[in-house]
C-alpha cells in the first residue's frame, strides 16, 4: 500500500500531514494496513451459540487436558518439574486472563456523569495499552489505542475507557474489528456519534514467523460523527502527538 493510501486512512484525504504532524508522517513509514491475509468476517467476534454453556472451571479443565495432549505430541516430558503444571497454567490463562473479553459477563460496567462543567471540546485519552492476540495464529498483538469523544451531555470515567479497550482486546482478534468494536461501545455508552479510535500495534504473527518483519506496525482508525470533519480530525491527530 502506498503512503498516499495510508495517509488517506489516517487523515481522510491522502494529502501530506501538516501543522506539526510531521511525527505522524514519519510513523507511517513503518505502518501496514491489513490486507488479504487478515480478512474480517463481521463486526461481532465469531462465537458459537453454545459458547457459554460450560462454566469457566469446566473450560479450564477441558483446555488443560487438550493442552497436555499438545505438549505430549510435541515430545515434551510433563514429568519434569518445570513443565508439570504448564497445562493448567495455560488453561487458566486462556479463560481468566488473555481471553476474558470473550465472555459478556466480564464486560465492564459503565458509569456516566452529568457534564456539569459544560465542557464541549473533545476529550482525548491517548497511549492506552493494547494487549491482544491475533485470531489467525494466537500470537500477541501489542500496541496503543488513542480515543477521543465530544460529550453530548454526559461524560465517562477515564478508567472506563481503558477498561473498554482492554475488554475488546482480550480475545482472539482482528485489529480492524477491535477498533470498530471499541468505537461502537463508546458511542453506545456515551449516546453520541462523536467518537474516534485509533490503534497502532505490532503483530508478532508478522515479526516472529512468516515474513519475520520486525519493523512494520499496523494502524487502524474509526472516525465517527464530527470527527469525520477535516479540522476536527486534524485537531485529534495534533493532540495525540503531545
Amino acid at each position: 500500500m502506498s503512503n498516499k493510501e495510508i495517509l488517506k486512512v489516517i487523515n481522510g484525504n491522502g494529502k501530506p500531514l501538516k501543522n506539526g504532524n510531521d511525527h505522524l508522517q514519519e510513523m507511517i513509514k513503518g505502518y501496514i494496513v491489513q490486507g488479504d491475509e487478515h480478512v474480517g468476517t463481521s463486526i461481532e467476534t465469531p462465537l458459537r451459540a453454545d459458547a457459554f454453556e460450560k462454566s469457566d472451571s469446566e473450560k479450564i479443565a477441558v483446555i488443560e487436558d487438550k493442552f497436555r495432549d499438545i505438549m505430549e505430541i510435541m515430545g515434551l516430558d510433563l514429568n519434569d518439574d518445570s513443565l508439570r503444571g504448564t497445562p493448567h497454567r495455560v488453561a487458566k490463562m486462556f479463560v481468566k486472563e488473555i481471553f476474558y473479553g470473550l465472555n459478556p459477563a466480564n464486560k465492564p460496567d459503565i458509569s456516566l456523569f452529568e457534564n456539569k462543567f459544560k465542557y464541549n471540546e473533545m476529550l482525548v485519552e491517548k497511549d492506552i495499552r493494547v494487549n491482544s492476540f491475533c485470531e489467525h495464529h494466537f500470537l500477541p498483538v501489542q500496541g496503543k489505542a488513542h480515543v477521543a469523544y465530544i460529550s453530548s451531555g454526559e461524560v465517562i470515567g477515564l478508567s472506563k475507557i481503558n477498561r473498554i479497550v482492554d475488554y475488546f482486546a482480550r480475545r482472539p482478534q482482528v485489529q480492524e474489528r477491535m477498533t470498530v468494536q471499541i468505537a461502537g461501545e463508546l458511542k453506545k455508552a456515551l449516546k453520541t456519534d462523536d467518537v474516534v479510535v485509533l490503534v497502532h500495534a505490532k503483530h508478532l504473527c508478522v515479526s516472529c514467523r512468516g515474513i519475520n518483519d520486525d519493523n512494520s506496525t499496523t494502524v487502524t482508525t474509526e472516525f465517527s460523527g464530527r470527527f469525520k470533519e477535516q479540522h476536527v480530525r486534524q485537531e485529534f491527530l495534533k493532540y495525540i502527538k503531545l
